[in-house]
């Protein structure tokens, strides 16, 4: 079978422009870093989710035009230190091989502690977006610094910094950084803001910032934006509705043990969508009798 050519210099120039364009922000999650002595104040770092990458590449060339594989070692015996305290445990090192026919191929490494939750996913996500960031995607996300932000009670940011415009793909610079504004109805920002005590402050946030590209419902740029973020926060609410139908069946001591391996005291707590996925896909897998 003969080898098949390779892009041309001008397709490769389209092509890796096309793989740098900055995510939607809607794909944009902060995480906090670091923390200052009172933990009232954090050092913040954007990223996005590896299903954005994913995303961008299916796009791109196809689901079948491009390909990862993963290789898994482990370390043990690591000595960590967590508040003063020693202990031995070990870590998780994954490597990923990203291939594009016809444009290259590139790996990237990384690496979690085993103790951590979901290490070898953790491990694997890094891996994956190294490899991606050889070939430009993703790769403006390690340009943006630090910044400090208030942090609430939960160590969650009051508010999140501002993108820069550099940051941002082409239709949303044209915009000068801001979702085209128009009117919104105020009985629909009641209608989410309710949803805030029931879905938690992690789901609840992560819903407002892919949806409605907004972290406050007041600020939801249009009504087209509130009906999306509605519609997410019903999904979401439904995932919820499902676990407290399983847990109160038989599934109580399943959702108990979920929780605990998450270090969660209850579902209110959940850190954001894929925590819910996780949770309600592993309850409908260990308690199929309550699946119909």
């Amino acid at each position: 079978m003969p080898t098949p050519r390779k892009f041309s210099a001008a397709e490769q120039r389209r092509l890796y422009s096309l793989l740098e364009t900055p995510f939607s922000p809607a794909e944009i999650k902060w995480w906090v870093v670091c923390k200052g002595q009172r933990g009232r104040r954090g050092k913040v770092l954007p990223y996005a989710d590896p299903r954005a990458y994913t995303d961008r590449l299916n796009q791109l060339f196809t689901p079948s035009g491009w390909s990862r594989t993963y290789n898994m070692a482990a370390l043990p015996n690591v000595v960590r230190e967590i508040d003063g305290r020693e202990f031995v445990t070990g870590k998780v090192l994954m490597s990923c091989v990203l291939t594009i026919p016809r444009l290259g191929s590139h790996t990237g490494t990384g690496e979690e502690w085993a103790d951590a939750e979901m290490a070898v996913t953790a491990a694997e996500a890094q891996a994956f977006k190294r490899a991606s960031s050889c070939f430009g995607l993703g790769r403006y996300l390690y340009r943006i610094p630090e910044r400090w932000v208030d942090l609430d009670r939960r160590g969650v940011p009051k508010r999140l910094p501002a993108l820069p415009h550099w940051a941002l793909p082409p239709d949303v610079i044209i915009g000068h950084g801001a979702e085209p504004k128009g009117p919104i109805d105020p009985k629909m920002t009641g209608k989410i803001e309710a949803y805030r005590a029931s879905l938690g402050p992690g789901v609840y946030t992560e819903i407002l910032s892919r949806a409605g590209f907004s972290h406050d419902a007041r600020l939801i740029p249009n009504a087209n934006r509130q009906k999306d973020t509605l519609r997410w926060m019903e999904a979401a609410a439904r995932g919820y509705q499902r676990i407290h139908r399983i847990s109160s069946e038989d599934g109580a001591h399943h959702l108990e043990a979920l929780l605990d391996h998450l270090k969660l005291h209850s579902i209110q707590e959940l850190p954001g969508l894929d925590a819910l996925r996780f949770l309600v896909d592993t309850l409908e897998s260990v308690t199929p009798q309550n699946a119909a």
